[in-house]
């Protein structure tokens, strides 16, 4: 039986053209970057073509890149990065962010710092008005997502760093971090247009290898680093480069920028094609988040007098791979704080479910899940009596 895999959002298969970039560097081209010897300098020349490459889908400096080991560790390195360059200041971002962003931020509070969790509206975007009221003299970071990881609602980073170089309620303008993360697929990475001076990426989200993330880091800016050692990444992050994790990341994110329009444009008819049969066939299904800023590939609903968990088996037993919400907190038992903060209760957070479709999603696919899937949920709704 082939399996159906609807689960792109917690992370992707490596593609083909990646993989083959990959190869040679696992043990034909192995040395290590820092060797003065031609071995050592073979793979140097890999991970600085993959830097440009990098650099020039972000349409910034090569030097503006630094390689870390995941999304999360990035997001680390730009928060506690900015914050120990300060003995106390005021953080602002979102109640829906990822919890690489959240968990930093809330340890930083328990040392003092102040932070702001800014709400969102019941579709998870932010409003400028509020983001205003928020901001501090002593304001020294800004931490916003750029696409939800639960939800795909896309938030205007644009917009947003245009206001926060427009105030003057601030001694210095707070630094701007997005978690692009997911975003990397389907928008704009355009570190010049976004205005951003911070921006996170992850291999694993784009087709590329796991165990690869990089953090941009604007010309100027400085961090305290968080792994210290022989002073890789110009001092920013120690540690022997994952050669044959950055020659794929440089792979995938030109693949996927390459593919970004005609992907979007096709994962977007997929996407309405199987929620408009969903919302026609299954009474009291909900969409969670907002349907025009949102990712193309991402579709969270809420399917009453169904417990997401069970929903996820029972697609299991038929071949078919799901998630009730970000798979970084899919051991824990509580509700998703994301859906939470839209509004949604916790009862509602529990009858949940992500579908994420990607690059190999067919139309033979949502054929299939449009066959299967609402069998499934009146079976459920029968079973359970509660509906």
């Amino acid at each position: 039986m082939k399996r159906i895999y609807l689960d792109y959002a917690a992370t992707t298969p490596v593609d083909p053209q990646v993989f083959a970039a990959m190869k040679p560097y696992f043990s034909e081209i192995f040395g290590n970057p820092s060797s003065l010897h031609p071995t050592g300098q073979k793979a140097k020349k890999a991970v600085d073509q993959a830097r440009k490459t990098i650099g020039k889908n972000l349409n910034c400096s090569p030097n503006e890149v630094v390689f870390t080991g995941s999304g999360t560790e990035s997001n680390n390195l730009a928060i506690w990065g900015v914050a120990r360059q300060f003995s106390g200041g005021h953080i602002i971002t979102t109640a829906i962010e990822h919890e690489s962003v959240l968990e930093p931020v809330k340890e930083l509070q328990k040392q003092g710092f102040k932070v702001t969790f800014l709400p969102v509206d019941n579709n998870g975007l932010i409003e400028l008005e509020t983001l205003k009221k928020a901001l501090q003299k002593d304001t020294i970071l800004v931490s916003i997502i750029y696409a939800n990881n639960e939800i795909g609602t896309i938030q205007p980073i644009k917009e947003i760093a245009e206001f926060l170089r427009s105030q003057n309620t601030t001694k210095n303008p707070p630094l701007f971090h997005t978690d692009a993360c997911q975003a990397a697929g389907a928008l704009s990475l355009d570190v010049q247009k976004l205005g951003v001076d911070l921006l996170t990426l992850n291999g694993g989200k784009i087709y590329g290898p796991k165990g690869i993330g990089g953090l941009f880091v604007k010309t100027g800016i400085k961090l305290k680093p968080q792994i210290y050692g022989g002073g890789h990444e110009r001092g920013l992050r120690s540690g022997t480069e994952n050669v044959p994790g950055i020659v794929g990341f440089g792979q995938a994110l030109s693949l996927a920028q390459e593919k970004r329009a005609s992907e979007s444009k096709r994962l977007t008819t997929l996407r309405d094609n199987l929620l408009t049969s969903l919302q026609k066939q299954i009474p009291d299904l909900f969409v969670n988040g907002d349907l025009e800023h949102r990712l193309p590939n991402n579709l969270n609903l809420t399917i009453k007098g169904v417990v997401g968990g069970i929903l996820l088996l029972r697609l299991d037993a038929e071949g078919i791979d799901i998630s009730t919400g970000s798979a970084c907190t899919a051991g824990q038992i509580g509700p998703s704080h994301v859906l939470l903060a839209l509004g949604r209760t916790k009862q509602e957070a529990h009858q949940s479910i992500r579908l994420s479709l990607g690059r190999f999603t067919i139309d033979q696919d949502i054929a299939h899940i449009l066959e299967i899937f609402p069998k499934i949920i009146a079976e459920i709704r029968q079973e359970s009596g509660s509906y």
